[in-house]
């Protein structure tokens, strides 16, 4: 049984465990290791943008941080993830959704989001991200419903509408 985090309504999202991974709450003190984390992950995709900041990439994170709306996902070493839902008036926003680089490609963000889509389609509740523009992470997102909804120079702005 994994641990979750809460769509409206109170509707948990329960995310699947990927041993020896298991997702639990954030911390406050988690906080310093997923501004790393961010910093590890979004780095080549800033860098492409030409927006990579050693120490705006970590305080945007920091200030943004709310512990109560985040599980971590966590292995023997510390954090290798983390995912966050924020309430919206139109649903709920995916923020925070970074792994580390050792533990993309294994399924676990497939699964992650999965859960999200599950639950959010039985509670009819919209979701919506952003991403960079150019990330690789895009194509998980349309993999799972999402389209565009607007875009900017730098970030695309994703929505997936509930599903029957």
């Amino acid at each position: 049984m994994g641990t979750g985090v809460w769509l409206p309504g109170s509707v948990l999202v329960t995310l699947p465990p990927s041993p020896p991974l298991t997702w639990s709450p954030a911390r406050p003190e988690d906080g310093p290791a997923l501004a790393e984390l961010r910093a590890t992950v979004l780095r080549p995709s800033l860098e492409r943008l030409g927006r990579y900041d050693d120490v705006r990439v970590r305080e945007r994170f920091l200030s943004g941080f709310a512990p109560e709306r985040t599980q971590v996902l966590r292995g023997p070493a510390g954090p290798v993830g983390s995912l966050a839902l924020r309430p919206a008036p139109d649903g709920v926003w995916l923020e925070h959704f970074y792994l580390d680089v050792p533990v993309q490609g294994r399924g676990v963000g497939t699964a992650a989001l999965s859960a999200v889509t599950r639950a959010a389609d039985a509670s009819g509740t919209t979701v919506r991200l952003d991403v960079l523009q150019r990330s690789d992470a895009r194509r998980l997102y349309e993999r799972h419903g999402f389209v565009l909804d607007h875009e900017d120079p730098v970030d695309v702005f994703l929505v997936r509408a509930p599903r029957p």
